[in-house]
């Protein structure tokens, strides 16, 4: 039969070290974050430079602009 006992450190009653967990959790919803605005804020100028004709200037700019208005809405 299979032996089910614990083996590993955690099933022993390991410390866990939960303020360097916090920290990868802060970390990982920073980047998810500013992760999510930055991938709209470029397919927002990518549409508005290929279907509405904006060029590339204008789409650059705007991607600037959104990219300013999202990091600062986010904070």
């Amino acid at each position: 039969m299979a032996d089910h006992s614990p083996t590993g450190p955690v099933e022993m009653g390991a410390k866990m070290d939960y303020s360097e967990h916090e920290k990868t959790y802060s970390l990982f919803i920073h980047l998810v974050k500013y992760g999510s605005v930055f991938v709209a804020a470029l397919m927002i100028a990518m549409a508005f430079g290929f279907f509405a004709g904006g060029g590339f200037v204008s789409s650059t700019v705007l991607f600037v602009l959104i990219c300013a208005v999202g990091i600062f809405l986010l904070r």
